[in-house]
């Protein structure tokens, strides 16, 4: 069996955390490499128009490339691996994929996101990358304003994120996927004058390259704009097999450093705070790398006490 490589940091998610952290650690001339398992969540945004810097708004995939090839100009390997499992090995970490042990890193920064939960609509994926159904009301709340919002949701979290988007229009609509029993707000959605229909979806209907209505019970209503409220799934297995402990909504528990439970690993992104923003993650990024690269000083006796 091949021996794992021995790097001094491994990154494993390609989004916006693990790009801008392999950035900042390949400056800090670290041994870094991106274990990228797939697409990014950040891949799917049609045109954020919230990204500082881009006043006319910028694709995902943009903001991806032009972050993957500033990583790699500075030497980051970028790996398309899937990792497998993630164990403690004396000072560092062992993390293996199917083929069996890839990497020996110092220490270790998680990136791997979180996993949105989609309505059973036709073809979700490629309609949420056309702006038909959007799954951020922070990132395009704004483009909302003054149209017809169908917010497709379970729970009270459905019922928080329509009183989000009511900020913008006052024609909101909460299709709530869930049990009955399960919405406890009803009386907060009718002070808001948020409309509530309760009857599972059966189709959509898509014209003029938009979501113009779903149909329930044989009835059709029309929107201008579908917004899904599902909820999502941090991405924490690997974390938790390396020992890490979560917060209540399933999140990493990370210090001021962004170091998890676990001395050595670190974690950054929407698998730590439920924000979900691309600002938020990049920021979070630069603290957990500059963290881990005066650690690294701190063993090698390149620091000095004060």
């Amino acid at each position: 069996m091949t021996a794992p490589k021995a790097v001094d940091v491994l990154v494993i998610g390609a989004g916006p955390a693990g790009l801008t952290a392999a950035t900042y650690l390949a400056r800090f001339r670290r041994s870094v490499v991106v274990a990228d398992g797939g697409e990014p969540r950040a891949n799917w945004i049609p045109l954020s128009h919230n990204m500082p810097g881009f006043p006319e708004g910028v694709t995902g995939g943009t903001i991806l490339g032009r972050m993957r090839s500033q990583a790699e100009e500075y030497g980051a390997v970028i790996a398309s691996a899937q990792v497998t499992a993630l164990e403690q090995d004396g000072d560092g970490f062992i993390a293996r994929t199917q083929a069996g042990p890839a990497w020996r890193a110092r220490a270790v920064l998680m990136a791997t996101g979180v996993v949105d939960h989609h309505p059973n609509l036709p073809e979700v994926e490629d309609a949420i990358r056309r702006s038909l159904v959007r799954i951020c009301p922070i990132c395009d709340g704004y483009e909302a304003i003054g149209k017809t919002v169908a917010v497709i949701g379970r729970d009270d979290l459905g019922a928080r994120e329509a009183a989000f988007i009511r900020t913008y229009s006052d024609a909101v609509t909460l299709i709530h996927a869930g049990a009955p029993a399960s919405l406890t707000a009803r009386d907060e959605l009718a002070r808001l004058g948020i409309d509530l229909i309760e009857a599972p979806i059966d189709r959509v209907r898509i014209e003029d390259d938009r979501v113009s209505a779903v149909c329930w019970n044989g009835e059709w209503k029309a929107f201008d704009m579908v917004y899904s409220a599902l909820g999502v799934t941090p991405q924490v297995d690997l974390a938790l097999q390396a020992g890490c402990a979560l917060v209540e909504d399933g999140r990493l528990v990370v210090d001021e450093h962004q170091q998890t439970s676990v001395q050595g690993l670190y974690a950054a992104g929407d698998v730590v705070r439920g924000l979900n923003q691309i600002a938020t993650a990049t920021s979070e990024a630069a603290i957990a790398a500059t963290a881990i690269h005066n650690r690294l000083r701190q063993v090698e006796g390149l620091t000095i006490a004060g």
